[in-house]
């Protein structure tokens, strides 16, 4: 008889990301966790000391998906490319980023609460920010205008998710696109 198989640490803590994002850190509990995974809390035990390592373990996987995998990916897609294309396809993948951007406005919340996830997501942006002046440099000679660009392309991927407003006869992708092309400018 074979042996019983471990549910997989990556697999504990995708769920936790899950249940961070519908619930907030307060709806990642081991044992409702071990529950939606049809296992045991014994499994969990296996991989993690506490719930603490798993919080800590779920940051970490957040930070490598949301900026050393998108970083990654823009950089190998078009080593040759210029910068406007690489800030293009920084934009387009932010923008189907759907399950990573609710996790990533939870931890923020999160964030609001509890001043060690407060200094990751502060470590996290200014990561980010390094990364967009480096090619927002590319082609802005100015300082000011690389930080301001800087700061409005963030706002614009993070508030666009929090922004209902309306646009007239224009759509909401349309304004994203028309804000795009002038920070690219």
């Amino acid at each position: 008889m074979a042996p019983p198989l471990r549910t997989p640490r990556t697999t504990w803590v995708q769920e936790g990301l899950r249940a961070l994002a519908d619930g907030g850190p307060d709806a990642v509990r081991i044992e409702p966790l071990a529950r939606t995974l049809g296992v045991t809390r014994g499994g969990f035990y296996w991989h993690f000391d506490d719930r603490r390592a798993l919080l800590d373990e779920m940051l970490d996987t957040w930070e490598r998906f949301a900026v050393d995998r998108v970083i990654e990916r823009v950089e190998s897609d078009g080593d040759d490319e210029d910068a406007r294309s690489k800030l293009r396809r920084l934009f387009a993948i932010g923008a189907g980023a759907g399950d990573v951007l609710r996790t990533e406005l939870a931890i923020r919340d999160w964030a609001r609460r509890e001043p060690a996830v407060a200094e990751r997501v502060r470590r996290i942006d200014n990561r980010r920010m390094g990364y967009m002046r480096s090619l927002f440099g590319d082609f802005c000679p100015d300082a000011d205008e690389v930080e301001a660009r800087c700061l409005l392309a963030f706002s614009v991927w993070i508030g666009d998710n929090l922004i209902v407003a309306d646009h007239g006869a224009r759509s909401r992708e349309d304004m994203v696109e028309l804000a795009l092309r002038r920070l690219l400018a």
